[in-house]
């Protein structure tokens, strides 16, 4: 069920932080805007809740990639008790850490596409998280002779850009179902 009430979500939210802040003594100030506030410029996240970090310890939010953002945004979503496939209403940012990555996505995007325009052939992303994924589709939407599709498993799930209508090459018997195999190599859009 989508966020009925913003102002109770929020709240809820704040008060996850506040336990964060105060009994794990981490020094950080946060804005958290909910409603049409929180709606993303560039279009790329369907963000409905948007929690903005910075402080002292904000730098630890983004270590490993951004690796404790993402824990935070999968916490408050389970606590306002939003479905899977509703997550990414729920956006947290430290030090615009993730809207420096969206604007490094939207580049590579842009990189890709003329690549794959000159070469007629597809483009294999580097595994990412299935936000940057979604990120990376939504960059390619307006991009009319070309396609993107999600291909691997897991933590090796990638995005392949391909011509409109190209022919999608099939996967090879070690990479089907073997979860352990590695994906085919990637090129690097930057």
């Amino acid at each position: 069920m989508p966020i009925v009430d913003h102002a109770a979500a929020a709240q809820k939210i704040a008060a996850l932080l506040k336990t964060l802040t105060s009994a794990g003594g981490l020094r950080l100030k946060y804005r958290i805007t909910a409603g049409a506030g929180a709606h993303d410029p560039d279009g790329l996240e369907a963000r409905e809740i948007y929690v903005e970090m910075s402080g002292p310890d904000a730098v630890l939010l983004t270590q490993r990639g951004g690796e404790l953002l993402r824990a935070l945004e999968h916490i408050a979503a389970k606590i306002v008790r939003l479905e899977a496939e509703e997550h990414d209403t729920i956006s947290f940012d430290a030090n615009s850490f993730k809207a420096i990555r969206a604007r490094e996505l939207k580049l590579s995007a842009e990189t890709a596409a003329e690549r794959v325009r000159g070469t007629s052939q597809p483009y294999s992303f580097a595994p990412m998280s299935s936000r940057e994924r979604r990120m990376l589709h939504l960059a390619f939407r307006d991009y009319a002779d070309l396609e993107t599709e999600s291909s691997g498993e897991g933590l090796r799930r990638y995005v392949v850009v391909y011509p409109k209508g190209a022919v999608r090459p099939r996967p090879r018997a070690s990479e089907v179902g073997n979860s352990g195999s590695r994906p085919p190599r990637r090129n690097s859009p930057l």
